[in-house]
């Protein structure tokens, strides 16, 4: 990472807003920076002898885990749809095709940067922007959105981080919008050895149990409307 990337973190994470997460949201930020740059990861022979790293290191292994939130939540014509961590989102997937308008927020400064970048030159009228920020403190109005996507990243924090999660997606979301969201399933062959390779990727993971995720959202007051498990993530849409 840069000078500058550094610089930026530490003030993203030290603001006014500061909370007892800074340490651990910039961890994960640098994590995904080095990814995004391309940079090479130094990691034990042992690790490197791990088939999950070699499908890793070759770039087949986040297609088979990705979670394909539309399957459950897809978005609609004209729905304002925020996704948290959102990463590469809107180059990937078929935003144009769903005609729904894109807002994003990111701890990752190389994907909020790359996709303010390039968002606009791919669809101008539904690219609305990435902000850089935790998902805990979403940059947003409130009652904002129809949809609330979040896939990829809640396996990085503890449950009590989630707590906090989910209030603040409650508080942007429109009256009977929806959030879509995966919790990694430890039970999957996978999941050992996935956050094995996460964790000396330089992102620990924690391996809950799905009881404990499900006990944390009907403590929010949430319903499950739809559920799917994938290889490695089990894919909530839920309503407040």
């Amino acid at each position: 990472m840069s000078k500058k990337s550094d610089s930026q973190f530490q003030n993203l994470f030290s603001s006014p807003k500061s909370t007892q997460w800074d340490e651990r949201l910039a961890q994960i930020a640098y994590r995904f920076n080095r990814e995004y740059q391309g940079e090479t990861f130094e990691l034990p022979t042992e690790v490197q002898a791990m088939p999950i790293f070699r499908e890793w290191i070759a770039g087949s292994f986040s297609g088979r885990i990705a979670s394909p939130f539309w399957e459950i939540a897809k978005p609609q014509k004209n729905q304002h749809c925020i996704d948290i961590g959102c990463g590469m989102s809107f180059l990937i997937y078929p935003w144009r095709d769903w005609q729904a308008f894109f807002h994003g927020q990111e701890i990752s400064n190389m994907a909020r940067d790359t996709l303010n970048s390039r968002g606009p030159q791919l669809n101008s009228k539904l690219f609305k922007g990435v902000e850089l920020g935790a998902a805990h403190q979403l940059n947003y109005p409130s009652e904002q959105f129809d949809l609330a996507i979040a896939t990829g990243f809640s396996c990085y924090f503890p449950l009590e981080y989630w707590n906090a999660v989910l209030a603040e997606v409650k508080r942007v979301l429109k009256p009977g919008g929806h959030f879509v969201f995966d919790i990694l399933n430890p039970e999957q062959p996978l999941a050992e050895d996935w956050a094995v390779l996460e964790t000396y990727l330089g992102a620990e993971v924690f391996l809950e149990p799905l009881a404990k995720w499900e006990k944390t959202m009907k403590a929010s007051g949430t319903k499950v409307v739809a559920q799917k498990s994938g290889e490695l993530f089990e894919l909530y849409k839920i309503r407040f």
